[in-house]
């Protein structure tokens, strides 16, 4: 039995971070619990391959979090951004296009998977998606409106594979998508 008993807002500037106290049955007692929890919304996140020439696309950026906890400057991730319009597929096509300057048409639900349940509501939506030389209609590099400044990287999948062994792919949603490629064998051309 779980039962919200209220919620307090305690920020909108950018997400909604709020407390929520609730009831919940743990060993047959009800204990009441409250969380802070941050509601930034879904997103859906795109990992491009071209399996004839064994290549990935991924983006670097910088990330404010990541370089206060760390001191990384910029991270390595494949292409993601927030669902506004409630369709992961038409968001997951949006942001390949706004990051990479990539058109992809249709592009495969792999999973979905939320990445840190314990704090926040955003569930990911994984796709894979193909793409060609031809199919690049601009330099890419985000909403400038948004502080975007976003690098689009072209490299061989197995380079991707091996900075992921040494430690240098730090994102989670990339690592998941590298191994869904991986274990799925969606690369097969060379490497």
């Amino acid at each position: 039995m779980i039962r919200v008993l209220r919620e307090e807002v305690l920020d909108e500037s950018h997400w909604t971070y709020k407390r929520v106290v609730y009831d919940i049955e743990i060993g047959g007692r009800i204990q009441q619990l409250s969380r802070e929890i941050l509601d930034r919304g879904d997103a859906a996140a795109v990992l491009l391959y071209n399996a004839r020439r064994g290549c990935i696309i991924l983006t670097r950026q910088f990330r404010l979090p990541a370089f206060l906890n760390g001191g990384e400057t910029s991270l390595l991730e494949a292409c993601a951004g927030g669902i506004e319009d409630g369709d992961p597929t038409a968001s997951a096509i949006r942001e390949t296009r706004e990051e990479t300057g990539f058109e992809i048409a249709a592009p495969r639900l792999a999973f979905e998977a939320y990445m840190s349940p314990g704090s926040l509501t955003e569930k990911i939506y994984f796709f894979v998606a193909p793409y060609e030389a031809e199919d690049r209609l601009h330099p890419g590099g985000g909403l400038e409106h948004e502080g975007e400044s976003i690098e689009t990287i072209e490299m061989p999948f197995s380079e991707a594979l091996d900075l992921l062994a040494a430690g240098k792919i730090l994102d989670a949603k990339t690592i998941l998508l590298l191994q869904y490629a991986q274990i799925h064998g969606l690369l097969t051309g060379p490497a």
